[in-house]
């Protein structure tokens, strides 16, 4: 039996009647007069290309789903998966233009510029998601490995952190966060209080956070409770794995202090 869409939009979370399925092709400019886009476009500029289209004789739904799940054309009849937006709703209609307040998610990230499908409508650039569920997958290519940044510059999302833990791209990180141990930072962006933590004795980074990306709290009481969507990553200060434990205890104090973790934060020690 031939994969299609439906099964990957459900395993990520998204009810195919409750998304959009568009198909953008790389044209320079519309015959209207507005600007399109092309091969070397960024993201930025497609996510901006995406929020507006035709309030003229168009055929895009009056009230469009919370997801909008946007491929790019390819040779043929194929189209390779760009991201998956959220829809937060129109937000102008001057007549001519309706605009939509929408932002990339995580959904699907570990599949994008890699999911091939098979565009069984090719006079449209849209479709519902319910009607997309039955497009044939032509192809998953491997993903491309992505550079370790450093320690210094390592910041993630709860997302971002669940997929350098499984996916086949984030390689060279594990290996890099399996070497050291050391203090690190939550953050919980929704109030912006501060978590310190520690990894040390026979845990190191890697595997200390291979437990917050399981569970979203690693254990910690602190943490249970609250939505680890809003959690965001990084390390205060790495060692090696020879370090004694007391000076790995000592930085950890120091940091708690200097950010007042315990009193307006979320650390209880």
């Amino acid at each position: 039996m031939a994969l299609t869409l439906g099964p990957i939009l459900r395993d990520a979370g998204i009810d195919p009647s409750d998304a959009i399925v568009i198909r953008h092709a790389y044209v320079k400019e519309h015959e209207d007069g507005n600007r399109g886009i092309h091969a070397d476009s960024t993201d930025a500029e497609i996510l901006a290309y995406t929020r507006g289209y035709s309030a003229v004789g168009g055929n895009f739904p009056t009230t469009p789903p919370r997801y909008w799940i946007v491929f790019i054309k390819e040779g043929g009849n194929q189209a390779r998966l760009w991201s998956v937006i959220e829809n937060r709703g129109e937000v102008a209609n001057d007549g001519v233009l309706r605009t939509f307040d929408i932002a990339e998610t995580e959904h699907m990230a570990e599949l994008r510029k890699r999911l091939v499908i098979g565009w069984r409508a090719p006079r449209a650039w849209w479709t519902r998601g319910a009607t997309a569920a039955g497009y044939p997958v032509e192809g998953i290519a491997d993903a491309e490995p992505i550079p370790f940044p450093g320690f210094d510059r390592l910041v993630l999302s709860y997302g971002q952190l669940q997929a350098v833990m499984r996916e086949p791209r984030y390689a060279s990180w594990r290996t890099a966060l399996s070497s050291v141990m050391g203090v690190y930072l939550i953050t919980d962006t929704s109030d912006g209080r501060h978590y310190v933590g520690k990894a040390d004795g026979l845990e190191n980074i890697r595997q200390r956070w291979s437990a917050y990306a399981a569970n979203g709290h690693g254990g910690n009481v602190e943490l249970r409770g609250l939505d680890p969507q809003s959690f965001r990553y990084s390390l205060l200060r790495v060692f090696d794995p020879s370090t004694p434990t007391r000076d790995i205890d000592e930085a950890e104090s120091h940091f708690k202090e200097a950010l007042d973790s315990r009193r307006h934060g979320l650390n209880r020690n």
